[in-house]
């Protein structure tokens, strides 16, 4: 590593996401256009980026973890700046330093907090012990290992019990995994597992809330519970998790008594929170825990933090859980930064609202465009996988993707387009 000059500012980013990666590129840009010193260091826990928005296929035996991750050390070259793989562990506001669990701490000028953020349990007993979460590759890893096993070990030995797979969260990332586990059941299992009755594998989808997709319009909210309906998943809606267990969950619907529900599987998708590390920092916090920012996205208080991504609450507010607000949240503080060290006035920041996507399964996904723009059906799901594959990291990555989705969708009824035996690497 070049021996840094005096004057460089110290950039250290700390995760590996759509904003933080943002970040990283517009400083890299910045220094090669400008000559400015700049020196930027990417930290993460992982030596990948995970492409979250396709973590449910890898779940649900349609890609490999390979598929969604892409080599932070390679894109932080790209950019020009410093790799270092390490668990953040605290900040050093007085003495400017990232600490770390191993190595010596990291110092920094201007510090970007983009760690993203966790599965919240809201309290509710037995979640976090008897539930899986869908937030990272280990995550999705664990949840396609424990269906296939289960699928697996029924298949074997001929147990006939209902399978109940319970979903919990009506956002984009419930729909979109509870649409695909139909799919799988409904086109793959009598192919894979014959000897396992469809008809016993149940698929439920359980929103707190009157309607799933808060964020999309009635129409197209109402489409994709039809849909889902149509693929045979069980939508409960203005149902509320009281408990937990091994075997069940217990509801309550509309406020009612609580209940007890058959559940072998219970995926958690609803809610986030930020790692605990970060209540430590003793920075501002709001919801879920998460950092409070000024309308230029440095943290309250703080002259040299900066907070974008799920982790980040402008003006005390949360953006949408989606890569949008985090790559402009990214890009925008790049710019702030760079006016900093131009001895310039920071700009507050502005979302522009480009849309919103999601899909429930197979030709059926829903488009919501500023302009009132709504498509809904094949069309919807082509825009979806194009826009999805296109902002994959890596042509290799873009590549596989679109291989293994066509042969699942191509194979299914044959038995093929399941991907098992990618384990992630021990800890």
């Amino acid at each position: 590593m070049a021996v840094r000059d005096a004057g460089d500012i110290r950039v250290v980013v700390a995760g590996a996401g759509f904003a933080g990666l943002n970040v990283m590129e517009r400083l890299g840009r910045a220094r090669r256009g400008s000559g400015r010193a700049i020196e930027v260091t990417l930290i993460d826990r992982n030596s990948y980026s995970m492409f979250q928005p396709l973590l449910y296929q890898v779940a649900t035996a349609g890609l490999t973890s390979a598929d969604v991750a892409y080599p932070a050390w390679a894109a932080a070259r790209k950019s020009g700046a410093h790799f270092r793989m390490g668990e953040i562990t605290g900040v050093d506001t007085d003495r400017r330093e990232v600490l770390l669990a191993d190595g010596p701490p990291v110092g920094y000028d201007y510090l970007v907090l983009a760690t993203g953020v966790s599965a919240a349990f809201f309290g509710v007993a037995g979640a976090a012990k008897h539930s899986l979460s869908l937030y990272t590759r280990r995550d999705a890893i664990a949840l396609r290992d424990r269906l296939m096993a289960e699928l697996e070990r029924r298949s074997g030995t001929g147990d006939t019990r209902e399978l109940a797979i319970t979903v919990v969260g009506g956002g984009a990332t419930g729909v979109e995994l509870a649409g695909t586990l139909a799919e799988l059941r409904n086109i793959a299992l009598p192919a894979a597992f014959p000897e396992i009755d469809q008809g016993r594998v149940k698929v439920r989808l359980i929103e707190l809330g009157p309607a799933l997709l808060g964020p999309f319009t009635e129409s197209l909210r109402e489409y994709a519970r039809k849909e889902l309906l149509d693929r045979g998943v069980d939508v409960l809606l203005g149902t509320e998790i009281k408990e937990a267990d091994a075997d069940h969950v217990l509801i309550s619907r509309h406020g009612g008594e609580p209940e007890p529900m058959a559940s072998d599987l219970t995926v958690w998708a609803a809610g986030i929170t930020a790692p605990d590390w970060i209540a430590r920092l003793g920075l501002p916090t709001g919801q879920g825990g998460r950092l409070v920012t000024e309308p230029d996205l440095r943290v309250q208080g703080q002259e040299r933090i900066f907070a974008a991504g799920d982790i980040a609450l402008p003006g005390g507010q949360p953006l949408p859980q989606l890569a949008q607000p985090a790559i402009q949240e990214g890009r925008h503080i790049a710019a702030q930064i760079r006016r900093l060290a131009g001895s310039r006035p920071t700009v507050p920041f502005g979302y522009k609202d480009k849309g919103i996507m999601a899909t429930i399964g197979h030709r059926s996904a829903v488009v919501q465009l500023p302009a009132r723009v709504r498509v809904r059906g094949t069309i919807a799901w082509l825009a979806w996988l194009a826009l999805h594959l296109i902002t994959l990291l890596g042509h290799r990555n873009r590549i596989s993707a679109l291989v293994n989705l066509s042969w699942r969708y191509l194979t299914w009824s044959h038995g093929g387009g399941v991907i098992i035996g990618d384990d992630p690497p021990q800890t």
